[in-house]
């Protein structure tokens, strides 16, 4: 029997959703036109075939699960390699080798992350199928790679420009890469410092704790002695690359501000509160915006397996869409996974480090890094009992090590997706996520008509009383004591109120026992998800469209209580105080309201910080101000002000008017009715290396002056800015208002009647400009104009526009 009969075989013997899907598709695209045959790939079992539809979207049939992950790595290669291999160089530390000696830095820190356990054996003891997949996923990776050596001509661009080729992967590197840092170290820096100036009082202003908690140093640690240097490597691994020469010089929005911002909103609505009796799940993941967007979309199907969503090139399966039986949708939820330890080192051996009562030398590796045009570089890497050593002293004795839950056995969360996008109902899925490191809301919603939330990710068992917010001294009583289960962390299953909302704030239950667990205490603002709570609970029979609306909702309350705040002031502005006080509070892309209020509050945040902040502190409390620390300020002022709080703070509301109106008429001209927010809140997106003519001539950029937006990082369409830009990116022209970040790939899932189901993918499925899905999603996603997520075998068939059938390598087609 020939591979091509056996298939077609196996397409008679299966059962269920997938087998219907392939019998009314297979070798049948109505219309897709001809099809195109890609042969001789080595690691594909049968034939898969692969119909796109009109937004460049595959979907995916395959006769077994390996094929369908194959197929799901050959069409992420195909689609996204240069940023495939450019995220893959960035984790295992090999970017030196391409992009020159500058990055070096970059590859010893991330080198210096990598899982140090045993890979083989970490990997065996994942369930059978996560494995066979993974190993699929990355053999159609290397097989898109071994088809370019025979056609060179399908290189992206960039490998032809920087004259390189892609790396071949290993499915072990899959368990090997794990660094995802937070930023939460920056802050116990900070408040070391703080308290070394009797000052942690400040941390406040920036980062106030919720739940209510009272700082603490933990005893033995020299907070005079911490220092920014202390983060070394990992301060390293945080930053942004060294981009000059071969990227853009430094993104506009910076490390810092894109973590500051990035969030996600996602919310579940039970049949109760809903127009068709059928769940509604809801998700906008907030990310920094780039070009090529984070999500690419697919769509896998084959026995068991039938799941279509957003994914992360490099990363196998769907992080956010649904399968046949159920939805699911994330948002950051917040874990304190990382812990900075000093370690005493001994004065003459600064390789050994007091711990628990004796003198321990430190585990050392060696490693050496490729660099272009340059000799190589051996570096040596070194671990003590908490995690690897990121920076040393041996002048002061002192070393510094990290503590991680992304570093224990067991935290594969490259690999979480896998048994995410194969559960069949609650239990199942809760089971998936115990594989998932990053502190994560899972939303969920299922065809029997329950919804719920699970907060998922590494949870460390802190030990000696540290509740992680400062360092703690690494002589062994504060080391972790592991890992916490899933259990530890909240949940809620078909909650009495009938939906559930989170846009990151802080979402602990009420008889959660926080100070015990030490889960987190810092949290985003909750402006947006009080205006998705308000929505929500005033909606008792929810439409689609509803939820479509509200993810593109514009209302800032926070600009509404600050406006209420503004005094008078003189009659030279009495037209834009009139403007203020009759503006409605959306922010929208048309609105001259929004552009003055948005140009106010960043005025606003410049001279209350320095009102509030003495000038002996400032190195140490980064701006901006907490909003919501900001506004209870403004509409309750204090001493700290002046002995009159009151009239103090009318002054420099008015003082901030008075620049944001010098301001928004300099940049949008002298008629108060011509100003519009999107004038100043552009969106334009060009490749990361389009520092270099040649990328930025082949690859254009994507929006531009005329693409304008509304919202900003308080609205529910959270789309942020950066108004922090030095005076040297001003002095270049640089628009401290233009988009940076927030909702690129958007879903809302009508659960059951799937093909009702919409999204958007911004700025498009492909990163290659000829494709035809560069940036073809621009103008819905400025529009908020959502498209069909199509999934049964009929709306497949329907929107089916190009057809490919792939062949393993023994096959003929």
């Amino acid at each position: 029997m020939t591979h091509a009969k056996a298939f077609s075989r196996r397409h008679a013997l299966l059962g269920g959703v997938a087998a219907s899907l392939f019998a009314s598709l297979s070798h049948k695209p109505a219309q897709a036109g001809p099809s195109v045959r890609m042969a001789g790939l080595e690691g594909l079992l049968a034939p898969v075939d692969v119909f796109e539809d009109h937004w460049g979207v595959p979907h995916v049939q395959a006769g077994s699960l390996a094929d369908a992950f194959f197929a799901n790595g050959y069409l992420v290669a195909r689609d996204r390699l240069w940023q495939l291999d450019f995220e893959y160089r960035r984790a295992i530390g090999r970017l030196a080798e391409v992009y020159g000696a500058k990055f070096v830095p970059s590859d010893t820190a991330n080198r210096l992350f990598l899982f140090r356990g045993d890979a083989v054996a970490e990997f065996a003891a994942l369930p059978q199928t996560v494995q066979t997949c993974a190993t699929a996923y990355v053999a159609g990776i290397n097989a898109y790679l071994k088809e370019l050596e025979q056609d060179p001509e399908k290189l992206s661009e960039e490998f032809r420009i920087f004259s390189y080729k892609p790396l071949s992967w290993d499915v072990l590197d899959l368990v090997r890469m794990r660094a995802e840092a937070t930023g939460n170290t920056k802050g116990e820096i900070r408040r070391a410092q703080l308290a070394a100036n009797n000052a942690l009082a400040y941390d406040a202003l920036i980062q106030p704790l919720r739940p209510a908690h009272s700082l603490k140093v933990p005893e033995g640690l020299d907070v005079h002695a911490v220092s920014e240097q202390d983060l070394g490597w990992f301060g390293v691994l945080q930053a942004a690359l060294p981009l000059a020469g071969v990227h853009e010089v430094k993104a506009e929005h910076g490390e810092d501000h894109r973590r500051a911002n990035e969030g996600s909103n996602a919310w579940v609505i039970a049949p109760s509160r809903t127009a068709t009796g059928r769940p509604i799940l809801a998700n906008d993941p907030h990310l920094g915006f780039g070009s090529p967007g984070p999500r690419h979309v697919i769509h896998l199907t084959a026995p068991g397996l039938n799941v279509i969503g957003g994914g992360t090139p490099g990363m196998p399966g769907v992080m956010q869409g649904h399968n046949e039986y159920f939805a699911f949708g994330r948002t950051n939820f917040h874990i304190d996974q990382e812990d900075l330890f000093i370690l005493r080192t001994h004065p003459h051996h600064p390789d050994r480090y007091f711990h628990k009562g004796q003198w321990v030398e430190m585990e050392q590796e060696t490693t050496t890094i490729a660099v272009r045009g340059e000799a190589s570089r051996t570096v040596t890497l070194r671990y003590a009992a908490q995690g690897p050593v990121v920076s040393t002293d041996p002048t002061r004795q002192r070393a510094v090590s990290v503590a991680a839950t992304w570093l224990y056995p067991g935290a594969n969360g490259m690999l979480a997706n896998i048994g995410i996008n194969l559960a069949q109902d609650w239990s199942s899925f809760q089971q998936a996520l115990k594989l998932h490191t990053s502190p994560t809301n899972f939303t969920y919603a299922d065809t029997a008509g329950n919804i719920g939330w699970q907060a998922a990710g590494g949870l460390p068992h802190r030990s000696g009383g540290h509740d992680g917010l400062l360092p703690a001294p690494g002589d062994g009583q504060y080391d972790w004591q592991g890992l916490q289960p899933l259990e530890a962390l909240p949940s809620s299953f078909n909650p009495a109120a009938g939906w559930f909302g989170t846009s990151n704030e802080m979402n602990l239950p009420a008889d959660y026992p926080y100070e015990e667990r030490c889960v987190s205490y810092e949290w985003k603002d909750p402006y947006r998800y009080q205006r998705v709570a308000e929505v929500l609970q005033e909606t008792k029979r929810a439409t689609l469209a509803q939820s479509v609306a509200l993810q593109h909702d514009t209302l800032s309350h926070l600009a509404l209580a600050v406006v209420a705040c503004l005094p008078d002031g003189p009659a030279s502005l009495a037209a834009e105080v009139a403007l203020l006080k009759h503006w409605d509070g959306h922010v929208d892309a048309s609105s001259a309201g929004a552009a003055l209020y948005e140009v106010w509050w960043s005025k606003l945040n410049v001279l209350f910080y320095q009102a509030l902040v003495p000038e002996g502190l400032r190195r140490i409390v980064p701006q901006p101000l907490n909003a919501s620390v900001l506004l209870a300020f403004l509409q309750a002022p204090d001493s700290r002000i002046g002995p009159q709080p009151e009239k103090a703070r009318d002054a420099l509301l008015v003082t901030a008017l008075q620049q944001a109106v010098e301001e928004v008429r300099d940049r949008l001209g002298p008629v108060m009715a011509a100003w519009r927010w999107g004038a100043l809140h552009t969106v334009q997106m060009r490749h990361p290396l389009h520092a270099s003519y040649a990328v930025a001539k082949a690859f254009p950029p994507v929006g531009g002056e005329t693409a304008q937006s509304g919202g900003d990082a308080y609205t529910v369409m959270a789309r942020w800015y950066n108004p922090d830009l030095s005076a040297k990116a001003l002095a270049q022209g640089r628009n401290p208002y233009a988009v940076t970040g927030g909702a690129s790939y958007l879903m809302v899932c009508d659960v059951g009647a799937w093909d009702r189901s919409v999204f958007l993918n911004f700025p498009g499925q492909a990163a290659q400009p000829q494709s035809g899905h560069y940036d073809d999603f621009l103008a819905p996603w400025l529009k908020g104009a959502m498209q069909p997520l199509v999934f049964s075998p009929h709306a497949v068939q329907a929107a089916a526009r190009h057809h490919q059938v792939l062949y393993p390598g023994h096959a003929a087609p």
